[in-house]
């Protein structure tokens, strides 16, 4: 069986670069409430990762027989979260649950109906994670692993928030020994436009109290290393110069790192070979280039404005070089302060990124090779 996995939040074999944040969650679940790690907020570009962190710190979390509730942040989260905590069809501050089951391990988050009073959003909230506790052994808690969350209502950050600190307040004020008290942890993904904004709000404190992990490109030599042992646990093989090659053509960028390794061990497969060669990782660079331009950068392209559309294509004429400010200036026919405003902006989404004084160049990998082979 392939070895790597592509699909966007499949656990992968290789989890290369990321230890560190892996370790920090471990640690704080294992040095009770008020460690940094029960409170994190993980950015990254699309592609880095943060739905596979998000599964695997779940995972964790299970084997430390904590409950997990995953949700993906959109319009209701507050009220899919009670939905998902509850185990029974109570009422909790005015909302009625009708929940089809209860929260035994990782749920999922389209489980039952529920309707609160905006009003109470945060009571019930608070209520339905006290009584979760409540129900957990001694020591043991809930993780809430939040996906997307710059689509979050500032309405529903903010119930989250104050049941937070409502639940951690009373839990600290239990007469029972710190061992022995529950616990909660909050892990958000988001992309890191959400940083500035979470940065510049002042209702959000908790989450400018947060572990703030970045989600980065991962070392040429680590993603070679890990092809190497991926594929030899696989049972083929492939030389020390072939990996580095596939490598270079995932250029740290975690997805990209999966696919390549899936379409070259597809290429040695079809062929009836234990062997991963040189004409399978170029195949496969090819092939995961495609893909990544369907999975990363259309999504990408799709959620910018007209005018940075058109700022990235004028960028995208020079790479792999850095594009020139004046450059783009005139290849859009736009005034500088038009350039200064869309290169700002893009900069913040981590689209483009500053390459030298007056120069950009574009974030994403392949970003130019996808642009020049659509119709954008």
């Amino acid at each position: 069986m392939n070895p790597f996995k592509p699909t966007a939040g499949k656990m992968p074999p290789i989890l290369i670069g990321r230890e560190s944040v892996i370790r920090d969650f471990e640690e704080a679940l294992n040095n009770g409430a008020g460690a940094p790690g029960r409170l994190m907020l993980i950015s990254g570009q699309r592609g880095f990762g943060k739905t596979v962190m998000l599964t695997e710190l779940g995972r964790i979390a299970k084997k430390h027989d904590w409950a997990v509730v995953s949700d993906t942040a959109s319009d209701g989260l507050c009220e899919r979260l009670v939905a998902a905590l509850s185990s029974g069809g109570p009422r909790f501050g005015g909302a009625t649950l009708n929940p089809s089951v209860g929260v035994g391990g990782m749920v999922s988050a389209s489980l039952g109906s529920i309707s609160i009073s905006p009003n109470s959003t945060a009571l019930t909230l608070r209520e339905a994670i006290e009584a979760k506790l409540k129900r957990m052994p001694d020591g043991k808690g809930v993780l809430f692993t939040i996906d997307e969350a710059q689509a979050a209502s500032e309405e529903d950050l903010v119930a989250v928030a104050t049941a937070i600190q409502h639940v951690l307040r009373d839990e600290d004020m239990r007469d029972v020994p710190d061992a022995r008290k529950h616990g909660v942890a909050f892990v958000f993904a988001a992309l890191p436009s959400m940083i500035d904004e979470v940065l510049n709000n002042k209702v959000l404190t908790f989450l400018r109290r947060s572990q703030q992990r970045m989600l980065a490109e991962v070392p040429l030599a680590d993603v070679r290393a890990a092809y190497v042992d991926v594929v030899r646990e696989s049972g083929k093989h492939i030389s020390q110069e072939d990996a580095l090659a596939a490598a270079r053509a995932a250029a740290g960028y975690p997805y990209m790192v999966q696919l390549v390794g899936y379409y070259m061990w597809q290429s040695a497969e079809r062929r009836g070979s234990s062997l991963i060669e040189r004409s399978d990782v170029e195949r496969g660079a090819d092939d995961a280039v495609l893909a990544f331009g369907e999975a990363v950068c259309a999504p990408i392209m799709d959620g910018l404005t007209p005018a940075q559309r058109e700022f990235v294509k004028a960028v995208a004429a020079d790479s792999p070089d850095p594009a020139a400010v004046a450059d783009i200036a005139r290849r859009c026919n736009r005034s500088s302060s038009w350039v200064s405003k869309y290169r700002a902006s893009l900069i913040k989404e981590h689209v483009v990124e500053a390459a030298g004084k007056g120069y950009v160049r574009l974030s994403t990998p392949h970003m130019a090779d996808y642009l020049r082979g659509s119709s954008w």
